[in-house]
């Protein structure tokens, strides 16, 4: 139950940033250092595949489904508390759990499958954000679609505020969503007597039955699974059985508010289609445009545009925990980081790609096809997220005295059997229809897909039961440790130094020296920048080229004069390549370059000198912070 260290922490830029611990922090002042984490969850279980579910529930039956909403947000809370104890107590996420627990190929499949789901959660964002700038500004879907790229750099921007900054960001779009759809419930005026009627279960017809088991696949997604059990340990706590103990405690709070939160969403989403809708006789209405399109004649003009705002905060909020969620897998899983921007790009062009193909080739009204289709794909993954949660939630071995209790244990499992068999069972009505075809080979495929589905889920149930079986990472953290034998203690012979002839040099060359032998030489290396030397190169003789020759004499010189051996040389033209190319041909076997601290706007204006240098060189380079 110790922490992990940060080179290994999930979400490590991040990890435990924010410090509960303080002696400062008490009372309500203790529970707010807490409460972010579920937030950023409860967005996922309002994006806009909620939407389409949620509407078609309540404009088709009426208030006759909020109770299977209830019963899906009552799932999800034990699920996603399962998912903040497994982060708390042991300082894993899922994914690198999955990865300390089974075979390295099935390990690779469930990273596929997981990948997938986000690809298919981030259709889903990119065609809500979409269909609501539409709806409010009149822009086409293809166009509309084609801006969500843009979000890649407002999530870079966000994670470079902090983790507070972009939790209150996504508070502020949930605020947003939330406060839309009371005001469009102010607007509708529902008959609370028969909306709580609503909450009493019943039997369902078997359309109701289909709509109702899309509002819970649509509500439990297994992205959200893999992401609350990394965003718990942005918190710093106590590793005592008593710290650990109560950050489960304020993390169940955190959990229990964000998602009653999320379920108000989706209930006035359905409440308001069953009172708008199908109280009227309109219970036809089953896609967002449609509902849109409908609202200014039974509550006026502003409704639309706030149910159009509500769509694109709902989209934009939950398009940002779907890469963070992305990032969790795949450093979780393969051990393989890559900057936050690339991730964002190539998540999102997976969603864009198809959409467009799909606005190009069929046109916008088939839009919502694909909204559905992306929470079929969704469902698809829910048991391969649940059931090793729970195996890992109720080991003893690694969870100690936080492992669930025998009655939160059977309970999970009922859980997780009824959403499993819900989702197989939705997986099953959506694929019926290609049964009907004459064409063999896609009935082929699909009974080969089935059962590698069946199969995968019954080995991650059978898996970790084996206890007699030795286990072991399938991809470990770190090699065996072992004594060192003997340690080389590098000599430097020539030390370049990188110089930007400012204030800095001085400290720059002082690290420089103490580095360096007796017998060490100095190369100091200062590229000229100047439009002349830009152009001309090593023929340039203008007045900055002129006086960066005197300076460096001047600072060899001095070197000399020290009892140093030191040589001077000036490149041109592009920095970075020159700083590389002057110290590969000196056969330097070290490099010393200043770091200003330069971060976005500022690295693209000025370059990244420092890390195209050290990519391209197999020596040290010690980078000084300036």
């Amino acid at each position: 139950m110790s922490n992990r260290s940060p080179a290994t922490s999930s979400l490590s830029e991040v990890n435990q940033s924010i410090d509960t611990t303080a002696s400062k922090k008490k009372g309500f002042g203790k529970i707010l250092s807490f409460l972010g984490p579920a937030y950023l969850i409860s967005v996922g279980y309002m994006d806009p595949g909620n939407w389409a579910t949620d509407l078609a529930g309540g404009s088709k039956f009426g208030y006759a489904l909020i109770w299977v909403l209830l019963m899906s947000n009552l799932m999800a809370l034990l699920l996603q508390g399962l998912s903040a104890r497994l982060g708390i107590v042991r300082g894993r996420d899922l994914a690198q759990a999955n990865r300390e627990a089974y075979p390295r190929t099935v390990n690779f499949a469930l990273y596929i499958l997981a990948e997938i789901a986000i690809a298919a959660c981030d259709l889903a964002e990119v065609l809500g954000m979409a269909i609501g700038i539409q709806l409010l500004t009149g822009l086409p879907l293809v166009w509309g679609v084609s801006i969500t790229v843009m979000d890649t750099f407002l999530l870079l921007y966000l994670q470079r505020m902090g983790m507070r900054k972009m939790e209150a960001f996504i508070i502020g779009l949930v605020a947003v969503v939330a406060i839309s759809f009371l005001i469009e419930i102010i607007f509708a005026k529902p008959n609370l007597g028969e909306v709580a009627l609503g909450f009493i279960p019943h039997r369902l017809s078997s359309e109701a039955l289909y709509i109702g088991i899309g509002i819970i696949g649509a509500t439990v997604m297994p992205h959200n699974l893999y992401l609350h059990s990394a965003l718990v340990q942005t918190r710093k706590i106590d590793r005592t059985d008593a710290g650990i103990k109560q950050a489960i405690k304020f993390n169940r709070i955190d959990t229990t508010i964000a998602l009653n939160l999320a379920f108000f969403v989706n209930a006035a989403i359905l409440v308001l289609a069953a009172t708008v809708f199908f109280k009227t006789g309109n219970s036809h209405v089953a896609e967002i445009k449609e509902a849109h399109r409908l609202l200014p004649g039974f509550l006026g003009n502003l409704a639309p545009k706030i149910f159009a705002i509500a769509l694109i905060a709902a989209g934009q909020s939950s398009t940002v925990t779907g890469t963070l969620a992305g990032q969790i897998i795949m450093e979780g899983y393969l051990s393989l980081r890559v900057n936050p921007w690339v991730r964002r790009l190539i998540t999102r062009l997976l969603a864009i790609i198809p959409a467009l193909l799909v606005i190009i080739i069929y046109g916008e009204d088939n839009v919502d096809a694909l909204l559905v289709f992306s929470q079929v794909i969704l469902s698809l993954q829910l048991g391969f997220a649940i059931i090793p949660l729970i195996h890992f939630v109720s080991d003893k071995k690694t969870m100690g005295n936080f492992a669930i209790n025998t009655t939160t244990k059977i309970v999970a499992w009922l859980i997780a059997a009824v959403l499993v068999y819900l989702n197989v069972q939705m997986i099953i009505n959506q694929a019926s229809g290609v049964f009907l075809g004459t064409i063999f080979l896609p009935k082929l495929l699909l009974v080969m897909v089935g059962i590698l589905f069946v199969a995968l889920l019954i080995y991650i149930t059978i898996f970790p039961l084996l206890g007699s079986r030795k286990k072991t990472p399938s991809i470990q953290m770190h090699p065996a440790i072992e004594i060192f034998k003997e340690l080389v203690i590098p000599q430097f012979n020539k030390i370049a130094i990188a110089l930007d002839f400012s204030d800095n040099d001085e400290k720059l060359l002082a690290f420089a020296l103490g580095q360096g032998q007796a017998k060490t030489s100095y190369v100091l290396v200062h590229i000229v920048e100047s439009a002349s030397a830009k152009l001309h190169g090593t023929e340039s003789d203008d007045y900055e080229t002129r006086k960066d020759k005197e300076r460096m004499e001047i600072y060899v010189g001095h070197l000399q004069s020290l009892g140093h051996v030191a040589e001077g040389y000036l490149g041109f033209r592009n920095r970075a390549k020159e700083i590389v190319r002057i110290v590969k041909e000196l056969n330097a076997d070290m490099l010393i370059v200043g770091a200003h601290g330069h971060t976005g706007l500022k690295d693209f204006i000025y370059g990244e000198t420092v890390n195209s240098v050290r990519h391209e060189l197999k020596i040290p380079v010690l980078i000084v912070n300036v």
